[in-house]
């Protein structure tokens, strides 16, 4: 069941990629994104630069799924993350339309358990579209 469920996800996701704005897509190639986005830091109890995922910003009117829009030390887009909670996973909640943060190809996805954090406490997944090699992210330190 659980299988299914990441699959839908992931399925959306997908789709989210086809309907990006170009426009709007290359604005958050540099951080700070501008528009709603905020810096994560400034809303929850986190560091401005989180080992391996990198500095977060997000509209706080997409939590807790977001996208959250990760930069590297120089300001570089290196991937959006979404955190996707266990309850609503488990009840088979749909997440449409997702935006992301680049036009252009996803090098690999990783989803990660995380059992919870400032901001979004609860259980969850964190579905990673990284646009860098799995090299580059394992560097961002």
């Amino acid at each position: 069941m659980q299988h299914l469920t990441l699959s839908a996800i992931a399925g959306v996701i997908g789709a989210a990629l086809l309907f990006t704005s170009p426009d709007a897509a290359a604005a958050q190639q540099q951080a700070p994104p501008g528009g709603a986005y905020k810096e994560v830091s400034t809303l929850v109890p986190l560091p401005s630069f989180l080992p391996g995922l990198g500095t977060l910003y997000v509209d706080p009117a997409t939590l807790p799924a977001g996208p959250f829009l990760a930069y590297d030390h120089h300001g570089k887009l290196v991937s959006s993350i979404y955190m996707i909670p266990l309850k609503d996973m488990n009840a088979h909640k749909e997440f449409a339309n997702l935006k992301t943060g680049h036009d252009e190809h996803v090098d690999h996805v990783d989803v990660v358990y995380n059992a919870g954090h400032p901001g979004v406490p609860e259980p969850h997944y964190h579905i990673i579209l990284w646009y860098i090699s799995p090299g580059d992210a394992a560097a961002l330190k």
